[in-house]
């Protein structure tokens, strides 16, 4: 026999954005303990407000499911002694498995008898089971916590109330000083508290009281109520995925509405408009069909339509005031000019071990042309760089990205096109924060690109010289996602970046001309390792996913260049399923871990085809020399393919060949061959990461 079961937990409101996560989370710990427990269930149902989260379970049987068991224990000759007698070893096997040795049996495995016992656990009525899920609620996490009244125990918010239900019958446990019931409160101010008879009267009583605690309904309720509303007006909505989920879980039941403000604020820039209804109020914007930004704005009550007029007064105000204050700032912001704001930036401290934003833009311009050469920007575009990085914090200072800060870049942009610099300039100000997210949008102009690749890989390189290097989940300058960015722009616009090399040289830039007293060779290792890292993230998010082992080959490129590592991984990836990718795979891995013996440096590789002893020597030797010259300026699929070739050749080689000759010379000659095929090898990366079978 089955029952619903359904818990609810009731809160202070929760911030919106915890409200998804925690509902996800109790229905995961609710299923993983009940699946422990041995205990059979159908459909959960999840339920999430501001005030509350519950699930409701379907079909949850009424007892544990029976155990039988068989254990294995100790071999016969331990378990009994030379006079016949059960051992020590036997007596506590038995023991620990709540049985006598009355119970035991002997079972042959693999020509050993050993101590078999069968053992049957009857299932525990589940309302005796239930009540531990009080230890399920308290272990929840949540990104901050709080405490309540006199107690210890910490919280998202404080519970208020809990409801237990197993159909119609009330389990009973407590927490704190809160007992669960059968009582479930309504909307704040338009409902009541109401009993519930059985489990499954749970959604229709909450609404009947003013609440749809389902999140999915809400959400649709609110779309619907806005689409409606924009057809009605002739308007264009952009009903945003991420505010929409936001004001869900903002409201319990919801009632959409519009306001508008003075057409006179619509001379700022719509950023700003939309940023101070968007971001600060929760409100949706409209446009209308030819795309202009209309003076609306569509906000989402937690209530009904009562007094619906004071609501959308009250909004306007508060709205108003915001736009009064953008306004001010916009217009004020325009008196100064970019070289007074950017002289401001002297005294604007970006890290009080690192120093100021003036100097980390002097770093970011070095840098920055360093790059933009290496990536074959034109001359145009080195000039539109050269002064996009000497001007590109200047907004900063401004008023208008003082009160907006999530503006900054943007405003940049609208100031600096203003005060007359180039379009590409000016974007390049906007895009050198992108992507402002893991997955965000990415730069689309070349100068904007070289410099957000700039300006994070200085943040970066500032941070580790002075030891200030992420570790665990502590990462408070957000470097982990920095990096990130820089991998992505590299791949994007397909950019190499021999993270050793460029870091040496970029590093040796910023020492001999400017007066920078960090050194970013200190950290040089860490800061190739943490960029890999990013390179090992990006592999991960791919679709479809690369192979482990591929990810741990290409990683070792001996370049240390991303794009190079995301070529690799392409290339190996389309071979991994050919009839002799084993077969070539295990030829070069050997070639590889030979040519590791090799015990003398030097910095031309020749072969000396006199000491050759056999056929199979000459042959590979003809194959390579034919082919090395283009190995350098090779596509990696080429240099896929000459292994392909030669790997025929290098059985044959290795068969009629003594790599450690005795001869010092042959030996030296025979290592060099195989140096020269290992580097065709390392430039798709480290072969023996490869897991062939």
């Amino acid at each position: 026999m089955t029952k619903p079961f359904l818990l609810e937990i009731g809160l202070e409101e929760m911030p919106a954005h915890v409200v998804i996560p925690s509902i996800q989370q109790l229905e995961k710990r609710v299923r993983d303990f009940l699946t422990e427990q041995h205990l059979e269930f159908g459909a959960i149902k999840t339920y999430a407000t501001p005030r509350r989260l519950a699930i409701l379970i379907e079909d949850l049987a009424d007892k544990q499911a029976d155990i039988h068991e068989e254990a294995k224990g100790p071999a016969k000759k331990i378990a009994l002694d030379a006079e016949g007698h059960w051992s020590k070893a036997a007596q506590g096997f038995v023991r620990g498995q709540g049985l006598t040795t009355d119970d035991i049996t002997f079972k042959e495995l693999k020509g050993v008898e050993y101590v078999y016992v069968e053992k049957s656990i009857i299932g525990k009525p589940v309302e005796t089971i239930l009540p531990a899920l009080k230890t399920v609620i308290m272990a929840m996490t949540f990104p901050t916590r709080m405490h309540w009244a006199d107690y210890d125990f910490e919280y998202i918010r404080p519970i208020h109330w809990m409801v237990a239900l197993l159909d119609d019958e009330i389990i009973d446990f407590s927490i704190l000083n809160i007992t669960t019931g059968r009582t479930t409160q309504g909307h704040r101010f338009l409902g009541q508290e109401v009993s519930l008879a059985k489990a499954t009267d749970y959604e229709a009583a909450l609404e009947a009281q003013f609440v749809i605690a389902d999140e999915a309904k809400r959400q649709n309720l609110i779309q619907t109520q806005i689409e409606k509303m924009a057809q009605a007006n002739d308007w264009q909505v952009d009903l945003d995925a991420n505010l929409l989920e936001e004001v869900t879980n903002l409201v319990e039941w919801p009632t959409a509405f519009y306001g508008q403000f003075d057409p006179k604020y619509l001379e700022i820039p719509e950023e700003v408009l939309i940023t101070s209804m968007k971001d600060n109020q929760r409100y949706f914007y409209a446009r209308s069909q030819a795309g202009a930004l209309l003076p609306i704005f569509i906000g989402v009550r937690n209530g009904n339509t009562d007094f619906m007029e004071n609501v959308i007064a009250g909004n306007e105000k508060v709205l108003t005031a915001r736009l009064e204050d953008a306004d001010f700032f916009y217009h004020e912001d325009q008196k100064v000019s970019i070289a007074q704001n950017v002289a401001k930036l002297k005294n604007v401290s970006f890290h009080d071990k690192i120093g100021s934003l003036a100097e980390k833009m002097t770093r970011v311009g070095l840098i920055a042309q360093f790059l933009g050469q290496k990536f074959g920007l034109s001359e145009a575009e080195l000039i539109d760089l050269q002064r996009a990085s000497a001007i590109y914090k200047f907004d900063l200072v401004t008023g208008m990205v003082g009160e907006f800060a999530e503006l900054q870049g943007v405003m940049g942009e609208k100031y600096a096109l203003l005060q007359g610099e180039t379009p590409a300039v000016a974007t390049a100000i906007r895009e050198h924060y992108m992507p402002i997210s893991a997955e965000g949008a990415l730069p689309t102009t070349k100068v904007g690109a070289v410099l957000a690749i700039a300006d994070k890989f200085d943040s970066i390189a500032d941070f580790f010289a002075v030891g200030m290097i992420p570790s665990g989940s502590n990462d408070p300058y957000a470097l982990r996602r920095q990096a990130y960015g820089i991998i992505r722009i590299l791949e994007n616009q397909d950019w190499h970046f021999p993270m050793a090399d460029y870091q040496a040289a970029m590093s040796e830039i910023i020492k001999q001309q400017t007066d920078c007293n960090l050194d970013w060779s200190v950290n040089a290792e860490a800061i190739s390792d943490f960029l890999t890292d990013r390179v090992r993230q990006r592999f991960n998010g791919m679709r479809p996913k690369v192979r482990r082992d591929i990810v741990d080959a290409v990683l070792k490129n001996q370049s240390q260049d991303p794009v190079v590592m995301f070529e690799a991984a392409k290339v190996l990836s389309a071979h991994q399923d050919d009839p002799d990718f084993k077969a070539t795979i295990e030829a070069v891995t050997r070639v590889l871990r030979l040519a590791k013996k090799a015990d003398f440096e030097t910095t031309a590789l020749t072969v000396d085809p006199t000491l050759f002893e056999n056929d199979a020597e000459k042959a590979l030797y003809t194959a390579v020399e034919d082919l090395r010259g283009t190995i350098a300026t090779n596509p990696l699929a080429a240099n896929y393919g000459i292994l392909q070739t030669l790997r025929p050749l290098i059985e044959a080689y290795f068969e009629a060949t003594m790599i450690m000759a005795k001869d010092e010379m042959v030996r030296r000659n025979r290592l060099t061959q195989l140096m020269i095929i290992a580097q065709i090898a390392l430039s798709l990366g480290d072969l023996n990461e490869l897991i062939v079978k």
